[in-house]
């Protein structure tokens, strides 16, 4: 499967939170800047080109923001490879639970905004 067909199908099969955040930030409803979703990285290894798909990305800040579910109690250390990869290729990376999003929303956008926090550029 095609990367462009993968994007399209996570969008398709979107979970709770992912719709709930993906409402509260889409058309530039935090400060302005455009954050997509279901947005695939692709990168060149050894092994030949690959890719990772996002789940929301701000391209502005080179800021991808993961929504974590509770499959990544069980790849924490693969997760944590993923970022590490993003970071040595220039992003920014910013996790938070599905709860985060379900009974916190208010205070996952205050952490986007804030001035002190490594997303500023937000």
């Amino acid at each position: 499967m095609k990367f462009k067909e993968v994007t399209r199908e996570l969008r398709r099969n979107q979970t709770k939170a992912e719709k709930i955040f993906w409402e509260a930030v889409r058309s530039r409803k935090i400060d302005g800047k455009k954050i997509v979703r279901q947005f695939a990285i692709s990168f060149q290894t050894d092994e030949g080109r690959r890719f990772f798909v996002a789940d929301f990305y701000c391209a502005e800040a080179r800021l991808i923001i993961e929504i974590d579910g509770d499959v990544h109690d069980v790849t924490k250390e693969h997760d944590q490879l993923r970022t590490d990869l993003l970071k040595q290729i220039g992003f920014r990376v910013i996790r938070f639970k599905n709860e985060d999003i379900l009974e916190r929303l208010d205070r996952v956008i205050e952490e986007l905004r804030k001035p002190s926090s490594c997303l500023s550029i937000l």
